[in-house]
């Protein structure tokens, strides 16, 4: 199976705020769409986290994408909306030690958004798809397909509107 995994362009937030599933509009859908329609093959589905940021894009690329919430970004729960530097550092420092594992308050790990992303991925029977979805889900996916620790996790690093494509043996 082939998956063409797409970042949303860059959300309407302020710098510094956490903002895993609070629901945003992004910044220059339709550029980002023009930028990635010559880079995809035609007539493929698309599938996309139901969040603004993602949908509009998604839109913009297909005219009837399918939406899953196992493709939303993490719940980073209590946290959603505040800025990082609000957040207690005892929380920052239980997440930092442990990366994969830590659930903030209300939310989930990265490890459970892990599940969830891969749930979805299972669960697909195309042979090639586009996703559109958020880093943290790219991120997790990419990492368990490399086999890499939770410690090198944050190496994986994708633009906003950027485009990565895997080929997975079924």
């Amino acid at each position: 199976m082939i998956l063409h995994l797409v970042r949303h362009p860059r959300p309407r937030v302020e710098a510094g705020i956490c903002y895993g599933q609070l629901d945003l509009a992004a910044e220059n859908v339709e550029a980002a769409a023009c930028a990635l329609r010559p880079r995809l093959p035609s007539g493929l589905p698309v599938w996309s986290s139901p969040l603004q940021r993602c949908r509009h894009l998604a839109e913009a690329l297909h005219p009837s994408p399918r939406l899953d919430a196992r493709l939303a970004e993490i719940n980073f729960g209590d946290w959603e909306g505040r800025p990082w530097d609000a957040i207690p550092r005892q929380q920052i420092d239980a997440w930092a030690s442990d990366v994969a594992h830590f659930v903030p308050p209300g939310g989930e790990s990265p490890f459970m958004l892990q599940q969830r992303a891969l749930d979805f991925v299972a669960g697909l029977d195309v042979p090639e798809a586009v996703l559109v979805t958020h880093a943290g889900v790219i991120r997790v996916l990419l990492a368990h397909w490399r086999n890499l620790s939770p410690e090198r996790w944050s190496e994986l690093v994708f633009d906003y509107g950027s485009l990565t494509t895997v080929e997975l043996a079924r």
